[in-house]
């Protein structure tokens, strides 16, 4: 099915620069309740339509394979697992449920994608997740809390999946739009694009460059307007940030973000926006996560992780930086010192690209 069908999609081509330089053209679209942008520099016209039929079948088959809430391939995963039952799984879904399961591991299980369960409880794994409504109650979360689902919970053997623990429920929310920017990029790729951006909802992996110029993309303050800071990227490498500023609710004057401790049942508090620079999408996807949900201690879990670069800005506004991402981010409009984290990291390459 192509993803014109399901996603009302829009996609246009914009021109830039002179008709004697190369020209970037950009598509806009909307998946997975949000603005997907596509920036491609120095292609022509005919190589640019193109590429909208392979876009389309990549975000339609991810789209398809790994929504929460409404029919898909992990609807069924997940209906299997709370009934008892085995189901067999295609190749590709077992890759990216091993890799979760890779990355849920080197977290710790902070970034715990068998925590479906408590996302439903908390109200935000369905389309009006933004109304008021009451938080969970505490027995409620207690009692999920006494069942430990995580990824340890699942096995995959010759195609078929299975689970120890019905209370798993699965859903790749803080990993499928990394996993979906990844497959993109691929595609891009495999059509001979050397220069692009996929930018999904603020988050992107970029590849190339703009010409002579670096791609620079700004990212978020998480509680005024414009941006906190920009970083220009080098070849290839994606920027994802965890924040409690687009998903939340509120009840009672109380505000409660979306994105969960798994070891309270209760939203993290010690960070209001996480960003990670790393060269594969996935990966800063799932790590943004992890590093918020660890607050005061995210150096020693992106050094579990492997993730060399950060920036975290915590409630009051303060910015904190790992050694490596200080010399690639310029703050902006910052009145405080960045604090740098240098515990658990090694000591600084500059030569590190």
């Amino acid at each position: 099915m192509k993803l014109t069908s399901i996603l009302l999609i829009c996609f246009s081509l914009i021109l830039s620069g002179c008709d004697s330089e190369p020209q970037t053209r950009q598509g806009k679209f909307f998946a997975f309740g949000t603005e997907i942008d596509v920036s491609l520099y120095d292609i022509d016209e005919e190589v640019a339509e193109n590429t909208i039929e392979v876009l389309e079948d990549a975000f339609s088959n991810v789209n398809n394979t790994w929504h929460a809430w409404q029919p898909s391939t992990l609807t069924t995963i997940n209906k299997a697992i709370s009934e008892g039952q085995t189901i067999a799984i295609e190749e590709d879904t077992a890759q990216l449920i091993n890799l979760a399961k890779s990355l849920a591991s080197d977290s710790q299980h902070l970034f715990n994608p068998a925590a479906g369960k408590l996302f439903e409880l908390w109200g935000f794994h369905q389309d009006n997740w933004f109304e008021s409504h009451p938080p969970p109650s505490e027995a409620d979360i207690n009692t999920w809390l006494a069942s430990q689902p995580t990824m340890d919970n699942i096995q995959i053997t010759d195609g078929k999946l299975s689970s120890n623990n019905n209370m798993v429920k699965l859903g790749f929310g803080a990993f499928a739009k990394g996993f979906a920017v990844d497959t993109a990029i691929e595609a891009l790729q495999q059509q001979g694009i050397t220069n692009a951006i996929v930018n999904i909802g603020g988050d992107l992996r970029a590849i190339g460059s703009h010409g002579q110029r670096p791609w620079i993309i700004g990212i978020r303050h998480p509680r005024q307007n414009g941006m906190v800071a920009s970083i220009a990227l080098k070849g290839d490498e994606s920027v994802f940030t965890s924040g409690d500023y687009e998903r939340f609710f509120q009840y009672e004057g109380k505000r409660y973000p979306h994105i969960i401790d798994p070891r309270t049942g209760y939203p993290a508090e010690q960070a209001t926006s996480v960003t990670v620079l790393h060269s594969n999408a996935s990966i800063a996807d799932a790590a943004a996560t992890a590093l918020f949900v660890a607050g005061d201690d995210w150096p020693k879990m992106a050094a579990a992780m492997k993730i060399e670069r950060v920036m975290l800005v915590r409630p009051d506004g303060q910015i904190e930086l790992s050694p490596l991402m200080e010399d690639r981010v310029r703050l902006i409009g910052n009145t405080k010192p960045a604090i740098i984290r240098t515990e658990y990291f090694q000591a600084k390459d500059s030569s590190h690209p």
